[in-house]
This record gives C-alpha cells, sequence and structure tokens, in this order.
C-alpha cells in the first residue's frame, strides 16, 4: 500500500463520483475542536461546521456524486458520537445516507482493521489512527482484492446498520 497526503486524500474525495465510508471508532481526536465547541453549545458548531458540510454534500449530489456513510458505534454512544450524530444531521437532510450500526452486531462480520473509504469501486483509502486517535497515516490502494473485501464488508454492515432518522441516541 502506497502512503499519501492529506492534500491528495482530499483530492480523490473531491474527484470521487461514489463514495462509501467506513468508521469504526468510538473517538476521533482530529474533530477535537468541533467537540469543544458543541460542549460550549451545540448552536456555534451546528450552524457554522454543520452547514458548510450539508452545501457540500447537496452541491455534490446535484453533480451526481452519492456518498454513504456507515458508523459502527458502542452503545451507550460516547461523546463523540453523541456530537457526531448532531453535526451529520444536517448532511443527512441535504442527502447523504448514513447508518449506525450497533458494534454488538458485528462480531461475525469480517471488517477492514482501520476506517476506510472506497472511491468508485476502484480505489480504497484507510484512516489509520494511533491509540490517542490521531491520525499518523493514510494508505491507498487499487488493489481488486482488497478494494471487494471492503465493499462487501461496508455491504454487509450496511444491511444490519440503522438508518440516521430511525437510530435512537
Amino acid at each position: 500500500m502506497e502512503s499519501i497526503s492529506p492534500e491528495r486524500r482530499g483530492e480523490l474525495v473531491r474527484n470521487t463520483r461514489h463514495y462509501l465510508k467506513l468508521e469504526l471508532r468510538d473517538n476521533y481526536q482530529i474533530d477535537h475542536d468541533l467537540l469543544i465547541a458543541w460542549r460550549r453549545g451545540p448552536s456555534e458548531v451546528l450552524t457554522g461546521p454543520a452547514l458548510a458540510w450539508r452545501d457540500r454534500v447537496a452541491h455534490d449530489l446535484s453533480e451526481g456524486r452519492s456518498w454513504q456513510r456507515l458508523r459502527v458505534v458502542s452503545e451507550p454512544l460516547s461523546e463523540y458520537h453523541r456530537f457526531a450524530y448532531e453535526f451529520a444531521g444536517p448532511g443527512v437532510d441535504a442527502g447523504e445516507q448514513m447508518r449506525y450500526l450497533p458494534r454488538r452486531l458485528v462480531s461475525a462480520i469480517p471488517l477492514p482493521g482501520n476506517d476506510c473509504f472506497v472511491l468508485d469501486d476502484q480505489t480504497v483509502m484507510f484512516n489509520v489512527l494511533d491509540g490517542d486517535n490521531n491520525r499518523v497515516d493514510i494508505q491507498l490502494t487499487t488493489d481488486p482484492d482488497v478494494v471487494e473485501f471492503c465493499r462487501d464488508a461496508f455491504e454487509a454492515a450496511w444491511v444490519l446498520a440503522i438508518p440516521y432518522d430511525e437510530y435512537r441516541v
């Protein structure tokens, strides 16, 4: 696998037509500042960055792109995922497809070892995080076997997952 820069990651995501994202962690340090702002009062986060995300999703969908995100979560939800659920609302309202899958339901599903993005069913990017939930590497592969494994894992988990609007926080 090839290690890539955050800039290359962004470029790949921007140029993707069909985007699957599988999130496996209960916390992400990259969103720490947003989480702190949310603690002070959700309106600051939900009227700024969340609406920017909503606008991006709406723009991408208007250009024929599709977004599917699956979050495997421990229950009860971590503080991070309670925040992330609220943050996701505007994007879901704009058309991002999102589901939540309780971790207790995935024991028999083969899943990748790291969060992954399947891009246009041809490429996989992995976010590799350290023990403090900081991203330490972004790995990229076009190996058809890895792409198939990640896509199949996503699809198997998706079937069991609960749509955003039906998931109870």
